[in-house]
């Protein structure tokens, strides 16, 4: 697809969000000068959430004003962990409203459960602040283009945290694709690879919550259900185990996948895929999570077939890696993931250009600057909304294929499928009293 084609594709689906024309310069009443700081309030502070909060210490211009999680335990480390970092005063709350009420807060990063990205970013746009909104951006694909309209209405700059693309081995591997030297690409990959127990998280009974949870307000706009400790997953030296269950997430198909698949559509100025075809399930895996231990994904692009690997019982390699995102053409191979790039001629088995500097190897904070940067600048940042909303949807309707068994077809323009009766699995349906209202 050209780079024309990619334009008229990105114009018409702000058109269907109902959004306003792109500008490269939005003016607000509180632009930042060069030297103020911009006070930010962290929403979720989990894993992610405290991981960001680190990554925005090392950005000068940021300050770090309030943190706000349902978990008192998780508000009592993050205070902590912000006093450590120089920030003293910092505000703790538990329910995120305060943190949208509070004027003196310029920006907000949201690190919360996926179910929570596209309410608390349209909210946070409609009360005038900048948003940093981890990945993926939605659990249904009609609360996406809501997330862009948000955005473009009240002239906010949301960051998604696809921060691969402010990594430079990414960068680079981009500008390979564009440049040619691989030739005509028809063919990408994507994978990951690994091993898991039999047992995986475990079959935990449902209990009561624990003594400082909200678990109602945890669930929000999800549907009610009794606490069990693998829905909320928290728990010492793991990733929260939420994402494995469908009423919050997609399982590693947008958690993981939408890494992978993020650089396919970052080197093709955003294409979207015309059909989407997948195969999976747990085959494995004995444990009462609901999304599957493996998962096989076929895409067909305007120019290009791309395939999405997930395996979590296997953990042989390919390129030599356990996970990254390949282009194919008809002079050579590139593969890249956070460790490097390597560019494998067809004559050849060994990569004749290979990059491993880790001094290429940040992509956080080099993602949080660039946010900074685009709040003082009001341009747009380098992982706008719209670019992961994108690349979200392509995971969701591959999650949607698997659990229907149909090949869907991917009207862009529309931006809805082409199947009726799946049409009505793209909407969200928020439970009372939440609503998702631009």
């Amino acid at each position: 697809m050209s780079m024309a084609q990619a334009s008229t594709g990105r114009r018409d689906f702000l058109k269907a969000a109902g959004a306003a024309a792109l500008t490269s310069s939005i003016f607000t009443g509180n632009l930042k000068g060069a030297n103020d700081k911009v006070n930010i309030g962290f929403i979720g502070i989990g894993q992610m959430g405290s991981g960001n909060i680190g990554y925005a210490a090392k950005v000068p211009g940021f300050q770090i004003a309030a943190v706000c999680d349902v978990y008192q335990p998780a508000l009592e480390r993050a205070q902590a962990q912000a006093k450590r970092l120089g920030f003293e005063g910092v505000k703790a709350v538990k329910d995120f409203r305060e943190i949208l009420a509070d004027k003196s807060i310029d920006a907000v990063c949201i690190s919360t459960p996926d179910h929570w990205h596209p309410y608390m970013t349209v909210e946070a746009c409609k009360a005038g602040k900048d948003v940093y909104v981890e990945k993926p951006s939605f659990v249904f694909i009609d609360e996406g283009p809501k997330m862009v309209e948000a955005a473009r209405k009240y002239k906010r700059v949301v960051q998604a945290g696809t921060m691969q693309r402010s990594g430079k081995f990414f960068q680079k591997a981009r500008e390979i694709v564009k440049s040619g030297e691989l030739g005509d690409i028809v063919f990408c990959r994507t994978f990951q690879t690994g091993t898991t127990k039999k047992e995986g998280w475990g079959n935990p009974p449902d209990t009561d919550p624990p003594k400082g949870l909200d678990w109602d307000l945890w669930l929000g706009p999800a549907p009610k259900r009794a606490f069990n400790a693998n829905r909320w997953g928290v728990a010492e030296g793991r990733w929260s185990t939420f994402r494995y269950f469908w009423d919050y997430a997609g399982g590693a198909m947008t958690d993981w996948g939408v890494h992978l698949m993020d650089i396919v559509q970052f080197a093709y100025d955003e294409v979207m895929p015309t059909s989407i075809a997948a195969q999976g399930g747990k085959f494995y895996v004995n444990d009462n999570v609901e999304t599957p231990d493996t998962m096989m994904v076929t895409y067909r692009y305007p120019a290009f077939v791309a395939s999405y690997e997930s395996r979590t019982a296997n953990p042989f390699p390919m390129y030599d890696n356990t996970y990254g995102t390949a282009f194919h053409g008809t002079k050579a191979t590139l593969m890249v993931n956070r460790g490097g790039y390597w560019v494998f001629p067809n004559d050849k088995k060994s990569p004749s250009v290979a990059e491993t500097n880790k001094a290429m190897a940040d992509m956080n904070v080099p993602h949080w600057n660039n946010w900074l940067d685009c709040i003082k600048t009001r341009e747009k940042p380098i992982a706008d909304i719209e670019t992961c909303v994108r690349t979200t949807a392509t995971c969701v309707l591959a999650n949607l294929s698997l659990r229907h068994g149909v090949t869907l077809d991917w009207d862009d323009k529309a931006f809805t499928v082409k199947q009726q009766n799946i049409k009505p699995f793209l909407k969200a349906k928020y439970r009372s009293p939440w609503k998702l209202e631009v």
